[in-house]
């Protein structure tokens, strides 16, 4: 871990899900969710292995109604085949119970089941259709994250709490009653999960909702009342940066506090968008708050009227695009490469100072400045780069640097200057 200032870790029960540690002092784990039909196995198989590359340490899958849930196998047999291990989440609601009931092949191929309290069925069927999910997840020694989600509420549970809020001399606010009732409703369905033989050891909570300030209630309420894993995320967060501002905000807070195991960005994508962006967004989150290294960092100068070139600009992209390219590779081989941080800055005035602070930071030329790049590595001046190439001899340095550093070598190096 780099340095952080983010709290001791609230101490949860560790949940093991596939290859993948859930709590109990293992390292917060990034995940995320297809939007593909389920039923077509050949796409949801490609998507999920999309998101694996992208660093999703799980993916949740849709299992909705009978052709879903056939595929499910299929889809795992595709994924093995690409030889990609990550754990499959199955995502159920409403007829969850007779699915895995009916297709036990489903309940197999899936490393974790979602279930969400609210929509499991109505007064006796309730606890019928609940149980019935449960014994699958004894059955198959599969974990299971009670998720519940203020859209699909147990309105039962909401409508008693109401009512005894309303005979109170001082009620509360309605809100306040609703976080109540979210709470409850996690803690009381993971009571009788483990009523149902599941042990702590096979339980993740999640309180779903797209308020920031309802998030960080709701989960300080969950940690200070339970032990079990906690599963974050601000549901239908949105779209660009509305959904990424509001995700950071949210699990930052909570984040800061020591609070959740595992988290998700729910990020609506742009028409024919990456969906693998909710999972960069994810990792960034952890990492700027110095809690987890999944890529090397880009310092990069935001520009002003000393810096109208667009050198520094074009070089800053070029390079996130660079690392980005050669991630999958550098996990090979270089072990530990994630926590490079690399500055590239755009004129004299702070240039020099943050490159000097970065692994390997370059300092471009601005307005009125001479037409040359000093290179600073490891806090000293190695080189100066000049000519129509300087992002090609930056990369070269940067690859150097990294197969030094983290492969045989000891260093990074570059010749002098």
């Amino acid at each position: 871990m780099t340095y952080s200032a983010v709290k001791d870790r609230r101490q949860s029960v560790g949940v093991r899900v596939g290859n993948v540690q859930i709590g109990g002092g293992a390292p917060v784990v990034v995940q995320s969710m297809t939007n593909t039909d389920t039923a077509d196995p050949e796409s949801t198989a490609r998507q999920v292995a999309d998101l694996a590359r992208a660093g999703s340490e799980l993916v949740r899958i849709t299992v909705d109604r009978e052709e879903s849930a056939a595929a499910v196998p299929k889809i795992r047999d595709r994924l093995d085949q690409m030889g990609v291990d990550v754990p499959l989440i199955g995502d159920f609601h409403y007829i969850g119970h007779t699915l895995l009931r009916d297709h036990p092949a489903c309940a197999e191929a899936l490393a974790k089941y979602r279930i969400n309290p609210g929509n499991v069925g109505f007064r006796e069927k309730q606890d019928r259709n609940f149980s019935m999910m449960i014994e699958k997840a004894v059955e198959f020694g599969k974990p299971v994250r009670i998720g519940v989600n203020w859209g699909s509420l147990d309105q039962a549970l909401l409508t008693r709490l109401m009512d005894e809020n309303a005979k109170l001399a001082e009620p509360l606010d309605a809100r306040l009653v609703m976080h109540e009732a979210m709470v409850q409703s996690g803690i009381s369905s993971a009571a009788r999960a483990e009523e149902l033989g599941l042990g702590r050891d096979k339980i993740i909570i999640s309180a779903k909702v797209s308020e920031v300030q309802d998030l960080i209630a709701c989960y300080r309420l969950l940690a200070s009342r339970s032990d079990y894993a906690l599963h974050l995320g601000l549901t239908e967060a949105g779209m660009g940066s509305k959904g990424i501002v509001a995700s950071t905000a949210g699990l930052s807070v909570l984040l800061q506090e020591g609070i959740g195991d595992t988290i998700r960005i729910s990020l609506t994508p742009e028409p024919g968008g990456d969906r693998s962006r909710e999972v960069i967004v994810g990792q960034e989150i952890l990492q700027t708050m110095g809690i987890r290294s999944f890529a090397p960092m880009v310092i990069a100068c935001p520009g002003c009227g000393r810096t109208t070139s667009t050198v520094f600009q074009e070089l800053g992209q070029e390079v996130q695009g660079y690392i980005r390219n050669r991630l999958p590779e550098w996990r090979e081989q270089y072990p530990g490469f994630e926590t490079l941080q690399l500055a590239v800055m755009g004129c004299i005035v702070n240039g020099p100072g943050e490159s000097k602070h970065a692994d390997i930071g370059i300092s471009l030329p601005g307005t009125g400045e001479v037409p040359a790049a000093p290179v600073y590595i490891d806090g000293r001046k190695v080189t100066t780069l000049r000519g129509d190439d300087i992002s090609e001899q930056f990369k070269v340095i940067v690859e150097d640097y990294v197969a030094n550093r983290w492969g045989q070598g000891t260093g990074g190096s570059a010749a002098a200057e």
